[in-house]
């Protein structure tokens, strides 16, 4: 391979807004304390924002509105502290169960309300997540109920040779900050991929991907079950921040966050929309919550304020200021497919 397709190879797997992500998220822990904030406030952002990404991969790219994805994120806090103290205290195996629980309930779901769309799906989400709940604050032998799941342990990073604890904020901020760039890369390369291509069709008109000849219920499925996978380890990664799992992060309200963060931030226009609504959330929350109790209030007024006049989000605000200073944004193509059989649907 020549230096041209080295190059047009690692801009497929890495772009400049990427590798900018990469950069502030990378070295957060080092200078967060100098602008004021705290070294928490760090890992609660990498974990929201994998939790935020997952969640636009159904809303923004596939038009699926789920309202109770937080009751994922607590399946996946619960399965790694379950598999951690009845199976094995090994990081490894605790992240698999935790992803490997909910990606199955995701798909388990996802057999019931794949074949809906519209307010429909988005209230079987909610029936589902509410059961998730009932379930998991009735069954306290298991989770404990009200009290929740204590003393999970940050349990160390096992490379064989040797072992990295990850006991204090700062050492595991850099586990999550590894999960992150995974998830990332994967997901960019999924939603360029031709796979991304037919959500992405789905989301603007699933009857006519279906009469290219697209099991769209299989594609809706699939999508789904991922989400669920990905939520099951931002909540692994929230519980180990925690040190145990508790029922409130399977409320609604929960829910409800990550959905306004995605619109907040543009995800129905960028992918990169979560990951500013995350930064825009936790920033409000501390610096508003600093001078008032009721902050949610005046971030629910912003909240209004941009889905009257600037439904594309923070990345819309971006878009816009690029086109000011004279740069062109990058063209966003109409989705399309092509025949099964060109592009390996089913």
């Amino acid at each position: 391979m020549n230096q041209n397709s080295y190059l047009s190879s690692f801009r497929a797997w890495f772009t400049a807004p990427m590798l900018l992500s990469f950069l502030v998220f990378g070295t957060m822990p080092l200078w967060i304390d100098a602008v004021g904030l705290y070294q928490y406030l760090g890992l609660e952002v990498m974990i929201w924002v994998i939790f935020a990404l997952a969640v636009n991969l159904l809303l923004g790219y596939t038009g699926l509105p789920s309202f109770g994805h937080g009751a994922f994120l607590g399946i996946g806090a619960y399965a790694f502290g379950l598999t951690q103290f009845n199976v094995a205290a090994n990081l490894w195996l605790s992240l698999f169960g935790a992803v490997a629980v909910t990606a199955i309930l995701g798909g388990l779901v996802a057999l019931l309300i794949s074949h809906r769309r519209g307010i429909y799906f988005a209230l079987m989400t909610i029936a589902c997540a509410q059961i998730f709940y009932f379930i998991a604050s009735k069954w306290t032998d298991v989770t404990g109920g009200e009290d929740g799941l204590l003393n999970i342990a940050r349990l160390p990073v096992d490379l064989g040779l040797t072992e990295i604890s990850i006991r204090s904020n700062f050492s595991l901020y850099y586990l999550c900050f590894a999960a992150y760039v995974i998830i990332v890369v994967g997901l960019w390369r999924l939603v360029h991929s031709p796979f991304g291509k037919v959500i992405s069709a789905i989301k603007q008109n699933d009857s006519r991907v279906a009469f290219l000849g697209y099991n769209v219920w299989l594609y809706k499925w699939l999508i789904f079950t991922l989400s669920c996978a990905i939520t099951g380890l931002a909540g692994a990664l929230f519980a180990m921040a925690q040190e145990g799992a508790y029922i409130n992060i399977m409320s609604l309200q929960w829910s409800g966050i990550a959905i306004l963060i995605v619109l907040i931030g543009g995800g129905f226009i960028s992918f990169w929309g979560p990951v500013l609504g995350v930064i825009f959330y936790f920033l409000a929350r501390d610096i508003l919550g600093a001078y008032t109790e009721t902050w949610l209030l005046w971030f629910g007024l912003i909240f209004v304020g941009m889905v009257m006049f600037k439904p594309e989000g923070l990345a819309g605000m971006w878009r816009d200021g690029r086109t000011l200073l004279g740069r062109k944004p990058a063209p966003q193509p109409e989705p399309s497919v092509t025949e099964p059989s060109a592009a390996g649907g089913d």
